[in-house]
């Protein structure tokens, strides 16, 4: 994937409002792989203006729940995925379709897996030397069990919340949209 830097993307975004140029003789003018790309940058720069065009940090967490609340609502909406990244604050489409394929593969729990490696403490590496990691089939029953009610808890909690989402989208999305908002700013900085 071709990522571009921050004020290539405005340059571009800003010659199109020009509208000196479509969408299409943008991209092919400037290298960017598709027209679509450069459709995105300006929907996400209209509505966010120049932070909608700069590159989150990777250290952005989104919740299982939000996940899962985004690809509902664009299963239930037929919404796109820009117009969807749209919708929630995402400034980076591309996000959805990873939670999608993810949710396809695993189910909810797949969604919970963060990307890469997480960074270990001095004492977390003490004790991973001290002792054997638990692997998946070396489960006691015991935390089988307590995982499986886990994944069953999140399974309950996604199904109340698509359940009232389809009484009343609207209101739905009325209610947690400044959560959603305010959430999303939050951890991308």
């Amino acid at each position: 994937m071709v990522k571009y830097a921050d004020d290539f993307k405005a340059m571009v975004v800003r010659e199109y409002l020009g509208g000196t140029i479509g969408y299409k003789r943008l991209a092919e003018k400037h290298g960017v792989k598709s027209k679509r790309q450069v459709i995105d940058w300006v929907n996400a720069y209209k509505k966010f203006g120049m932070e909608g065009l700069i590159r989150k940090k990777r250290d952005a967490v989104y919740s299982v729940q939000f996940k899962l609340d985004v690809l509902s609502f664009m299963k239930r909406t037929g919404a796109s995925l820009a117009e969807t990244a749209l919708h929630f604050g995402l400034t980076n489409p591309s996000l959805i379709r990873d939670w999608k394929k993810k949710f396809l593969k695993g189910g909810a729990e797949a969604l919970d897996n963060p990307k890469g490696r997480p960074s270990m403490s001095d004492k977390a590496k003490n004790v991973k030397k001290n002792q054997k990691p638990i692997q998946q089939d070396e489960m006691t029953r015991e935390q089988k069990l307590e995982r499986e009610n886990e994944l069953l808890r999140l399974e309950v909690e996604y199904l109340k919340k698509l359940r009232a989402f389809q009484m009343d989208p609207d209101g739905y999305l009325e209610k947690h949209k400044r959560r959603y908002h305010s959430s999303s700013k939050k951890n991308s900085h």
